[in-house]
């Protein structure tokens, strides 16, 4: 079966550039065209545009993605750049490709948009990692100043006594301080944790409650560091493009991975209530039940993650 898969291969490498120069002799399109105009706007046409982009011959079109991923590794894309970078793009696969740009308008924008996702997604990739490998430290103002809005969220009616207290452990903390407990995801892990505590606060202190709960308790704050670390990993190898793709209409920003992460967490919450664990021994068997889950379900090139909280009781 393996040979097989090995020859198809083979084959179609080989005879890639006869058939995409056969149907372009008999549907005067090229490649990229033909993506634009029979796929659907979303997954299954940005990555077939990628996968067009990054095998193409072109020295232009090479030079092209070049410039983009550089701008994406130091994350300019954004405002006059990320204007002027997409009419470059633009400009550049018309004139390799001879599209006649009056008359192939909706191909423009359509192409335009793909663009878009695709280093929008790696700039996305660059802030995520840029945040993760910046540590929590306590002398940092700032980093203290995200530190309180995470208790101010969880607990708005209950005032923290000091610093370092055992009070931190009410919102799954492991120790008196929470700045050890970051080292793994950085400032990214705290940055979730209060934008789900903030932006979806009944949501947020519905699943603190279910991670109180006598029998299915867990570690809120540490669990909640591991579905960052989930979000990472799936963001990282390439995973969460179906999501990001289907879900976003123009460049993807850091707030699409903080809504992810909103939905990994409520979701695992519940996933984990109905699962019945034993205690909390089970946590690892259950978490890559629910990854295995969710990678299945981004296999779907369809797939799109919506919010929707439903508050229940246990």
């Amino acid at each position: 079966m393996w040979g097989l898969e090995k020859l198809w291969l083979f084959l179609y490498w080989q005879l890639r550039p006869l058939v995409k120069w056969f149907l372009r002799k008999t549907t005067k399109l090229c490649e990229l065209q033909r993506i634009c105009y029979g796929k659907p706007a979303g997954c299954l046409r940005s990555q077939a545009v990628e996968f067009s982009l990054y095998h193409s011959r072109s020295t232009e079109i090479k030079t092209m993605i070049a410039r983009l991923e550089e701008a994406a590794r130091k994350k300019e894309l954004s405002g006059a750049v990320q204007k002027a970078a997409l009419g470059y793009a633009v400009k550049t696969v018309v004139m390799v490709k001879g599209i006649n740009m009056e008359y192939h308008r909706p191909f423009v924008k359509s192409f335009g948009r793909c663009v878009e996702h695709i280093w929008g997604y790696k700039q996305l990739y660059n802030e995520v990692e840029s945040l993760r490998l910046t540590q929590f430290d306590s002398n940092d103002p700032k980093h203290e100043e995200i530190l309180m809005r995470l208790w101010n969220a969880m607990k708005p009616h209950n005032r923290l006594e000091a610093r370092i207290t055992k009070q931190w452990q009410d919102i799954g903390f492991q120790g008196d301080d929470p700045k050890t407990d970051f080292r793994g995801m950085g400032m990214l892990g705290l940055e979730n944790l209060v934008y789900f505590g903030e932006e979806y606060s009944g949501a947020a202190v519905h699943v603190l409650s279910h991670s109180l709960h006598p029998q299915y308790g867990y570690a809120y704050a540490i669990v909640g560091i591991n579905i960052t670390s989930l979000a990472y990993d799936l963001l990282k190898d390439g995973s969460l493009k179906t999501h990001v793709y289907n879900a976003c209409k123009s460049m993807p920003t850091l707030r699409v991975f903080h809504l992810l992460y909103c939905y990994l967490f409520y979701e695992f919450d519940k996933f984990w209530v109905e699962s019945k664990p034993k205690d909390v021994m089970e946590f690892t068997f259950i978490k890559d039940k629910f990854e295995t889950n969710i990678r299945n379900s981004l296999a779907d090139p369809t797939t799109t993650f919506k919010i929707n909280f439903v508050v229940d009781t246990i």
